[in-house]
């Protein structure tokens, strides 16, 4: 959420920075309905100040009966107006919240103007697509043949867009959280938690899935929401609390399913793993020192990057323009990792810096020392990786001749040396 003091100090520049990412953007309603609540605020405490010299008139005996009798009548008649003055300003405060809930994050300077993913700038490429003398296959053939992805199965449990793994393809699903996790939480300092995959609506709120984005999210007939991805809980385990700025960076990894109707996809990469209904993530969450988000992100990227190089996977990093990038963030890194059955870069991991944006929402803050204003802290995440999406890249990539699968190295000690998907 965007602070209203910034928006109304500074709309010129909101507009400019808002407009980068969607568009011509109208602030008017939000500007006249704070000054709407400002004069409200105004009028409730004329009106409370006259309250109280009435009732000191009214308490004093010395004053004449008939202006006591008035007193009485114009308290009444005041107290009536102070009770409709709290109801609008109560009303004028949630509309105005709910303006701020369907603002996005402003880009960050360093973020590149454009529209959408044709606009976003490649940063740099590492590794080189494997030359393959035959045809490589995509991997929903190599699953179904290897008997390891079964879509019916799922289909005829679940519906579209669920998959079952079996024998080989459930141990690498497995084999890549453990790798994952020991990676970030061993040699990376993040510290691995486990949280509920089932969340309240507030919870939602405080990471921005709330309220715009409900359509999306899966929702009981209680109110509860199933997690899109564990940013949710990991998050907002700090909602309401004041840092020790000692302690930032705290740094997260959490391992969980993700459940998205994927509402806005309208038919889009309905093959195979790319998006599915529910799937599994290691996500990686930081909460940083506003001063030292951006750099933090940076590391956070490499840190992701580091799953694909211990994989060998060829990949990229692209730095997504203002007009690709999600609701929350003021700046996003993708990792896209080469796919040679589908012959083309896909991703599987996207980097955000939210900045203030989800720690106005928690009200997540801390103090520079002792006395000083509180401030709000940052919050940055990304895929470390996408598990379904991490399988996919490794069938299509590992892909030999005859069909079978070659286990990357580092995943053979967490397969009990399996060296060959059969």
């Amino acid at each position: 959420m965007l602070d209203l003091k910034f928006v109304v100090d500074n709309t010129e520049e909101v507009v400019r920075r808002l407009s980068r990412r969607s568009g011509k953007i109208n602030l008017a309603e939000l500007i006249a309905c704070n000054e709407e609540r400002k004069r409200l605020i105004r009028a409730y405490d004329d009106g409370r100040f006259e309250q109280r010299q009435l009732s000191e008139a009214f308490k004093d005996k010395s004053t004449p009966i008939d202006e006591q009798e008035a007193a009485r009548e114009k308290l009444k008649t005041l107290s009536a107006s102070l009770k409709q003055y709290e109801a609008a300003k109560a009303e004028i405060e949630s509309k105005l919240e709910d303006m701020l809930y369907y603002l996005p994050n402003m880009p960050h300077d360093s973020v590149p103007d454009g529209k959408g993913s044709d606009d976003n700038v490649e940063i740099r490429r590492i590794g080189q697509p494997r030359a393959m003398d035959f045809q490589p296959r995509d991997h929903v053939d190599l699953g179904e043949q290897l008997q390891i992805l079964d879509f019916p199965a799922a289909a005829a449990i679940s519906g579209a867009r669920f998959v079952v793994y079996r024998g080989a393809g459930a141990y690498l699903e497995r084999a890549l959280m453990m790798f994952m996790l020991d990676l970030h939480t061993r040699e990376h300092g993040y510290t691995e938690v486990l949280a509920p995959f089932l969340v309240q609506r507030h919870t939602m709120i405080g990471t921005g899935q709330l309220p715009k984005f409900e359509d999306d999210a899966f929702r009981t007939e209680d109110d509860y929401f199933l997690i899109p991805t564990a940013e949710v809980s990991v998050t907002n385990l700090h909602r309401e609390q004041m840092f020790d700025p000692g302690k930032l960076p705290t740094k997260y990894v959490s391992y969980s399913s993700c459940f998205r109707r994927e509402a806005g996809s309208y038919g889009k990469d309905t093959r195979g793993l790319t998006r599915l209904h529910q799937f599994q993530k290691v996500e990686l969450v930081k909460l940083a020192h506003p001063d030292e988000s951006f750099a933090e992100l940076e590391s956070l990227v490499t840190n992701a990057e580091e799953v694909l190089k211990r994989l060998e996977l060829p990949y990229r990093v692209m730095l997504l323009c203002a007009g690709d990038m999600g609701f929350g963030s003021t700046k996003t890194y993708d990792l896209e990792v080469w796919l040679p059955g589908q012959n083309q870069y896909r991703e599987i991991s996207s980097c955000s810096n939210y900045a203030d944006f989800q720690a106005r929402r928690a009200n997540m803050r801390f103090r520079a020392e002792p006395g000083a204003k509180p401030r709000y802290i940052h919050t940055l995440n990304g895929s470390g990786l996408a598990i379904g999406r991490t399988v996919m890249a490794i069938l299509e990539n590992y892909q030999q001749a005859d069909g079978t699968i070659a286990v990357p190295a580092v995943l053979r000690p967490y397969m009990g040396g399996l060296d060959v998907i059969r």
